[in-house]
Formats: structure tokens, C-alpha cells, sequence
């Protein structure tokens, strides 16, 4: 965790038990909630409040250390930022999330009209659909298949 700390230095961040262990837990997991968050750094670095984990997820998105998924109806979800662009498939069941390569070679792959006067454009893309495992058990629900 060493490139932790000298990344979070080199963003302007104290370094602190809870941005590391936030960084542990999201290195070792993708796609998760602040919640799933706060349960494995409770695990790994004691007590920690569910507040305190939401201000140092928003601290790491502020910086560009982490990404903020936000997939309309559930909690947002995180991740390391450190993949590059790319977008999100999350299946409407499960809520599976796979992640797509960006092939634009740009922070962003929609770009608004410049004339719009914007600047710090990023662009988020999630694609709903529904995955083979829960596709599967659609047909054994519905009775396909069987004889």
C-alpha cells in the first residue's frame, strides 16, 4: 500500500488509516457500495462511522482516486479509478456489474457541444441487460427447457 500513500499525498490528502484501508478494500473489490465499504474497513481497521466512510469515498472521488458509479435506483457503487475510461453492463436481476472498454481513447466519450460553455465534462455510460447465470434461471423459473 505504499503507492497508496504516496498517491494520496501526491492529491493533497493526509494520509490516514481510513483513506488506506478504503484503498485496500477497493483494490481487493469492484463495484461496491459506501456500506460494503464501511463492513470491510470496520473489519480490517475497527471502529469506523458509516459518515466517516462516506467523507472519505467522497474525498478519493473528489481527486480522481476512485469513481463513483451511479446506477439509477440502488446505492452508487465504487471502484478504483485506475482502469481508464470505460463503461459499466449491470444486469437488471443480480445486479452483476462488468466493466466495457472505453475505444475512444478520451477521458470521455461523449463530448457536449463546446459552445455549451461547460468545462470537467465526464461522461457515464450503464448498460441494463440481463446476465447468462440470471438468464439461466429465468428458464428453469418459467419452466423452458424441462420435459
Amino acid at each position: 500500500m505504499l503507492d497508496a500513500v504516496a498517491e494520496l499525498r501526491q492529491r493533497g490528502l493526509r494520509v490516514t488509516a481510513q483513506r488506506v484501508a478504503v484503498l485496500q478494500v477497493l483494490a481487493d473489490a469492484r463495484h461496491v457500495s459506501a456500506d460494503t465499504v464501511a463492513r470491510a474497513v470496520r473489519s480490517r481497521a475497527g471502529v469506523v462511522s458509516t459518515q466517516g466512510i462516506y467523507n472519505v469515498v467522497n474525498d478519493l472521488v473528489r481527486v480522481g482516486m476512485v469513481q463513483r458509479i451511479d446506477v439509477g435506483g440502488g446505492p452508487a457503487l465504487y471502484e478504483l479509478a485506475t482502469d481508464g475510461p470505460h463503461h459499466h453492463l449491470m444486469c437488471r436481476q443480480c445486479a452483476r456489474v462488468v466493466d466495457l472498454p472505453c475505444d475512444h481513447g478520451s477521458d470521455s466519450c461523449l463530448s457536449p457541444p463546446e459552445q455549451l460553455g461547460f468545462s470537467d465534462i465526464e461522461a457515464e455510460i450503464v448498460f441494463w441487460g440481463t446476465c447468462p447465470e440470471c438468464q439461466g434461471s429465468e428458464s428453469a423459473i418459467k419452466g423452458e427447457g424441462t420435459s
